[in-house]
């Protein structure tokens, strides 16, 4: 803004620019404007009469007579107002369209936080939280949501390669010496004591498919925001699901290993009816035992015991993931929490209004979202 007295310095420019040559077109168009002096700051001069002596001085002024329309303080505060409101017309859609994401992000936060728990909240509102978790766990076993499926591949890999490595001990074993024990007591020794290395496969895939339901337990939880918002819940809930998939576990210990003692306890006689007979070579009593029990007879006798542990094998393939999926998979469907259900129901109200103690992190977040959202 250049007054009166600068307009001969206003003037020297513009003369320079047009001996120079140059021209340069404004964004905007100029204003003159008439400033007060120092003396009439000073002196508190009225605004009003400073704006009808800059109309009059304008108006009577040779040089700007022309121009007046469009001089002065007023039109200055006139295009300066038109003009911030197109600018603020052109960005009004980018700020709306900034604002209504701001307010998607911050209800879709606050519906992750979970809505803040009544103040006479207790067991009904725990029992549909602990209904959540468990649905989600429940998802993970039916392969609505991944992982369930690893129990599968303990029955199809896991334990048929276990089975195959006692077979290999089995064939690598040195045997018997058939002059130190009757042949019928060679054959239930040597099966008994192969069939009990079988107890080791058993255990292991009782305890891989334990492993396995311990970390869907823990992927249900990761997956219920309403845990994450109750930490002293979750903390209950934890402990309950693992300890039941604990006594589900040795349950189905017991079961299954009770299916290997079962095939080591009684032999299939009927097995041995179907052997072709031979005839004894047994020899003479008068023959060395070297002679009597030479290298055909006793292969003869590993080949015995070998196609019998490979049926009794063949079986338990398939009984153990029964026996497994029956103790363990089933029940973890049916009854993971019911004992802590039933542990709830004998809980004062203040503890069960303890395990709904939310954390302050969360608490504070929503609120601070609650206020974004009003403004």
């Amino acid at each position: 803004m250049i007054g009166g007295p600068h307009l001969s310095a206003l003037y020297s420019v513009v003369w320079f620019m047009i001996l120079e040559g140059k021209s340069y077109r404004l964004k905007f168009p100029w204003v003159g404007v008439v400033n007060r002096s120092q003396a009439n700051i000073n002196k508190n001069f009225d605004m009003i009469a400073a704006r009808r002596r800059e109309r009059e001085y304008f108006s009577t002024t040779p040089e700007y007579r022309h121009l007046a329309h469009r001089m002065g303080y007023e039109h200055l505060a006139k295009m300066l107002l038109k003009h911030l409101e197109t600018v603020i017309k052109s960005r009004i859609p980018g700020i709306q369209s900034l604002i209504n994401k701001t307010i998607a992000e911050l209800e879709t936060e606050l519906s992750r936080l979970g809505k803040p728990i009544a103040a006479d909240a207790g067991l009904c509102t725990i029992m549909e939280i602990c209904c959540l978790f468990y649905q989600n766990f429940r998802e993970h076993l039916d392969g609505v949501r991944t992982g369930g499926d690893k129990v599968y591949n303990v029955f199809d890999n896991q334990l048929p390669a276990a089975l195959k490595s006692s077979l290999l001990k089995l064939m690598e074993a040195d045997g018997y010496q058939p002059h130190l024990i009757a042949p019928e007591q060679g054959y239930c020794h040597l099966i008994e004591s192969t069939l009990v290395t079988i107890r080791g496969p058993a255990e292991a895939a009782v305890d891989a498919t334990h492993s396995i339901l311990k970390d869907l337990v823990h992927k249900a939880m990761s997956e219920t925001p309403e845990l994450k918002q109750y930490p002293a819940l979750r903390v209950e809930v934890g402990n309950a699901a693992i300890e039941s998939l604990e006594r589900m576990r040795d349950q189905s210990k017991k079961a299954t290993l009770q299916l290997v003692d079962m095939e080591c306890c009684y032999l299939t006689v009927e097995f041995f009816r179907k052997l072709p007979q031979d005839v004894d070579k047994g020899g003479s009593a008068t023959q060395s035992i070297f002679d009597r029990y030479n290298d055909s007879y006793l292969r003869r006798i590993g080949s015995t015991v070998l196609s019998y542990v490979n049926m009794v094998c063949a079986t338990l393939r398939h009984s153990i993931p029964k026996s497994i999926v029956y103790c363990q998979v089933r029940e973890a469907k049916r009854s993971l929490l019911d004992f802590f259900y039933t542990e709830l129901g004998k809980l004062e109200q203040k503890r069960l209004s303890a395990l709904l103690n939310e954390d302050p992190t969360i608490m504070e977040r929503r609120s601070a979202l609650a206020k974004r959202l009003e403004l």
